[in-house]
C-alpha cells in the first residue's frame, strides 16, 4: 500500500466520522427546557412597548395595516 492510498483511507476515514456525528436525531433542546427560551429576557426587542406604539404609528402614517416589509405600493402597479 503506498503512502497516498494510505492518505486516502485515512481522510475517507475521518470524513465518515466526522459525518456520522451530525446524525444525532434527539433534539438539542428538550420540550421541557424550552420555556426557558421563550423567556422575555431573551427577546431582540429592548423596549417592546415602544417598538408597539412606533410600529402602531408607521401603520397609521403608512394607511394601511400589516403592510411591513412586502414589496410595492398601494397603486396596484405590482
Amino acid at each position: 500500500m503506498t503512502n497516498r492510498a494510505g492518505l486516502r483511507i485515512l481522510l475517507v476515514t475521518l470524513a465518515v466520522l466526522t459525518l456520522s456525528a451530525c446524525g444525532n436525531i434527539e433534539p438539542w433542546v428538550k420540550p421541557y427546557e424550552r420555556d426557558r427560551l421563550a423567556d422575555p429576557i431573551m427577546a431582540l426587542d429592548g423596549d417592546p412597548v415602544s417598538s408597539s406604539y412606533i410600529q402602531h404609528v408607521y401603520e397609521a402614517r403608512e394607511g394601511a395595516r400589516g403592510g411591513e416589509g412586502a414589496a410595492g405600493g398601494g397603486c396596484g402597479c405590482n
